[in-house]
């Protein structure tokens, strides 16, 4: 296939370099800046490279007459018109079970680095207090404590074996029951937050999951309960968190995703009972790798006239 005949592709995720390197073996690349300098390269444009978090907007999906194809690069689809898609016949596929180990480690380090005082411990050491003979306080054990998960698919599950195997209790809310997990099934994400000293989010972001945790459920969780949140920010409504966090409502909050990120709520830098990172549960090289990979066989299955890897239903 001649350079002029590889079908053109529109980037809206950054993507590893080794990666690229071998799209660019296959296809023509564009990376989106403006809708001003898409606009002449927009009819050529025959699939899309994007992330759960970047999703593609409607009008840039509706500047692309010829697109046939949307590949994200993660499992998030709460940014992408599938209502849409369906109805232009365009095919969307995911990072399916790639990365739910990587996620649901970040779930227990999240929890571990607020119960074990991590940030705290640091700064004391650093301030060299420890040589000074001073002592840090006591932090918390995860053992028998207990933890809910509101989502269980792939990645609450795991986040539940990682849990038992630390010998916590495990609960869970979700849209059904999981017949063939020995846990304890909550339908009430309200009572599940009350019976636990942890709240761990996996849910899909979705119209019935926007600001599931309202400050009834920050309350129910109660002073000495920690709220964890790998899923997305939109499941939480910020607002009544902050209140939340900065009143003592609940102890403490480890957040991996946020709304409005890259630009989040300025509050939260400035509280001490919180643990942040910048949307990194996914972020290892090794996942990375094998989640661009599945995009490229994807791409591939799609212009070669075969069954894709990991569609979308």
């Amino acid at each position: 296939m001649t350079t002029t005949q590889m079908p053109h592709i529109l980037l809206l995720e950054a993507l590893p370099s080794a990666t690229l390197e071998t799209l660019q073996k296959h296809f023509t690349l564009h990376n989106f800046t403006t809708k001003e300098a898409l606009a002449p390269i927009a009819p050529h444009i025959r699939a899309v490279i994007t992330s759960g978090a970047a999703g593609i907007a409607p009008e840039i999906m509706a500047a692309l007459p010829a697109l046939e194809i949307i590949t994200v690069n993660g499992v998030g689809l709460d940014k992408i018109d599938l209502t849409e898609t369906h109805k232009r016949g365009i095919p969307v596929t995911v990072t399916t079970d790639i990365s739910t180990n990587d996620v649901a480690d970040m779930a227990m380090l999240l929890l571990l680095t607020l119960k074990r005082n991590f940030r705290t411990n640091e700064d004391f050491l650093l301030q060299g207090r420890w040589r000074n003979g001073d002592l840090p306080p006591l932090a918390h054990s995860l053992n028998k404590r207990k933890l809910g998960i509101a989502g269980f698919g792939r990645i609450g599950q795991a986040i539940a074996r990682r849990a038992v195997a630390s010998d916590m209790e495990v609960a869970y809310f979700s849209g059904h029951e999981r017949p063939q997990s020995p846990l304890r099934f909550e339908p009430n994400l309200t009572k599940l937050a009350e019976w636990a000293d942890i709240l761990v989010l996996s849910l899909s972001a979705n119209p019935d999951t926007f600001n599931i945790v309202d400050a009834s459920v920050l309350k129910a969780l109660g002073k000495n309960g920690v709220l964890i949140n790998i899923a997305r920010g939109s499941v939480i409504d910020e607002t009544a968190l902050l209140t939340a966090l900065r009143t003592n409502t609940i102890a403490g909050a480890g957040l991996d995703v946020f709304q409005n990120e890259p630009r989040i709520h300025e509050d939260f830098f400035t509280l001490k009972n919180v643990t942040l990172q910048p949307h990194l549960g996914s972020a290892t090289l090794e996942t990375r790798l094998d989640m661009g990979q599945n995009i490229i066989d994807n791409l591939l299955a799609h212009f070669n006239g075969q069954e894709l890897i990991t569609p979308v239903p």
